[in-house]
């Protein structure tokens, strides 16, 4: 057997982040966390930004680990993050300002300050991209209206995980999968919308060059090779930066007929396709286009996940009561199927705060019961996050005109065996769960092949389905999850 080969594969995510070992032995991949830290919005006289310097600094205990355990340094390193957000930095290379959090409030109305510029149909045609006001687009044009002199001042515009790339290897580029979700690019040419951004008075002179996944950035910088404790010359990789494209990079027997779900703290609903679908259709349904490793395209909708039980257990714990997430899965078992039904995606969910008060509000004003315990609120969430899957799966087979069967959950959300049934019976569908660690998977089998250790995805895939195992459900359809379908359409 072949030696084994470690990768790091550094993995921000909205509500936390890790630092994962990937070791690969030529046949089989392993995973360990080395460190994990919390992340989330930081409000300041109510604007939402991030802790970057935090978390950049979080980065480097990650690393700093591997060389306390291990004693010697990794093949490669490559990071992946949420989506849209971005930093700024001046002409020196220094970040002007911490980088606004896409939950911030600035973005409010800035839709309809676009559309007045562009036509939403033009700046559909050109991206692809699903409407939502918190992309990367929406929050500049914010800034430029407002005069922001961070923006007149800035020389370039880096993606999150561009930003901490650049701070390992002194290289300014944006790869492409994280850039796809900023809605400026052009789905087509795979490069920016330069004339729509034009149009919309978007400063074009701050953006850099676009590189594929895969490909090499270049060597860590000595300084923080020897921060960190390794020797120089490892590899920093642009793996699929986006996290959701690393999550379908490492979906096991993914092809035409399935369809992925990658659940965190969003929920992110697709199927995997060699080219945009950009028709008066999907425009209709707002579908998006966003960038996949090894040329594809990821047509989905991105709807919201366990963000809204996350925020509902901070605001449990803000009262005194820390529940685990096994025993608010235990609770919502004991709670009365299908009594209340929310939107996951309505605009009171949108923003940090008492989650179980605004959900009891939305129930009032649509004439539903009220969820008034932990188990009850659990599981309104739980089952309407179903419902909702269950709407972006139909639409999308009436985009692709066939049947998605099975299911692929993987992420975060793929381990609640009570939402895997959720979406089995409502979808009445099989639904294959696993791997949990998708995202850190992806990130590190783009790093293998990038390095000569890995062919390509569709062997990457095979590895990854013969080292981690994965739980299948069966659908248990009935008229009530067919009666609350009804309730969510309506």
């Amino acid at each position: 057997m072949a030696s084994t080969v470690d990768f790091l594969g550094v993995d921000l995510g909205a509500s936390g982040g890790r630092v994962m070992l990937g070791r690969w032995d030529g046949e089989r991949f392993t995973l360990r966390e080395l460190h994990r830290f919390p992340n989330g919005p930081v409000n300041v006289h109510e604007r939402l930004f991030w802790d970057h310097l935090r978390l950049w600094s979080e980065i480097k205990t990650g690393l700093e680990r591997y060389t306390a355990e291990f004693g010697r340094s990794p093949e490669s390193i490559g990071i992946d993050t949420w989506g849209v957000d971005y930093a700024l930095l001046d002409k020196a290379g220094n970040l002007l300002g911490n980088p606004y959090h896409y939950r911030d409030q600035a973005t409010d109305g800035m839709l309809e300050a676009a559309f007045e510029r562009a036509p939403r149909e033009e700046i559909y045609r050109v991206t692809g991209v699903q409407f939502m006001q918190l992309n990367t687009l929406y929050q500049l044009l914010a800034r430029r209206l407002a005069k922001d002199p961070q923006l007149e001042m800035a020389h370039r515009l880096l993606m999150t995980p561009d930003l901490f790339n650049y701070w390992l290897t002194g290289r300014q580029a944006v790869e492409y999968t994280i850039a796809s979700t900023s809605q400026m690019l052009n789905a087509h040419t795979r490069d920016w919308a330069i004339d729509l951004l034009r149009q919309l008075d978007i400063p074009t002179h701050i953006l850099g060059e676009i590189i594929p996944p895969g490909s090499e950035l270049g060597e860590l910088l000595p300084a923080v090779a020897d921060e960190v404790g390794f020797h120089r010359g490892v590899r920093v990789i642009a793996v699929g930066e986006h996290d959701t494209a690393s999550a379908v990079a490492a979906v096991p027997e993914l092809d035409e007929t399935s369809a992925y779900i990658s659940c965190g703290t969003w929920s992110l609903v697709g199927v995997e396709s060699p080219r945009p679908i950009i028709t008066e259709r999907s425009l209709m349904l707002d579908v998006t286009n966003e960038g996949g490793v090894a040329h594809s395209i990821r047509v989905l909708k991105n709807i919201t996940g366990l963000w809204l039980l996350q925020e509902s257990r901070r605001q449990w714990r803000r009262e005194g009561r820390d529940y685990s997430w096994d025993e608010l899965v235990a609770l919502a078992r004991e709670a009365p199927p299908l009594r209340s039904i929310i939107d996951p995606d309505a605009a009171e969910f949108a923003r940090p705060g008492d989650m179980p008060a605004a959900i009891r509000a939305y129930c009032r004003r649509t004439n539903q019961p009220e969820p008034n315990s932990v188990g009850a609120v659990t599981r309104c969430i739980l089952e309407s996050m179903a419902l909702k899957q269950r709407w972006v799966l139909e639409l999308l087979e009436s985009l692709t005109g066939r049947r998605l069967e099975p299911i692929r959950m993987v992420g975060g959300g793929s381990q609640n065996q009570l939402l895997n049934q959720f979406t089995a019976d409502a979808c009445n569908r099989p639904v294959a769960a696993g791997p949990v660690e998708a995202t850190a998977l992806g990130n590190i089998m783009m790093q293998a092949i990038a390095t000569g250790h890995l062919n390509d995805v569709a062997t990457g895939r095979e590895a990854i389905a013969a080292s981690f195992p994965r739980t299948f459900y069966e659908p248990h359809p009935s008229p009530a999850w067919d009666e609350a379908y009804e309730k969510l359409l309506s």
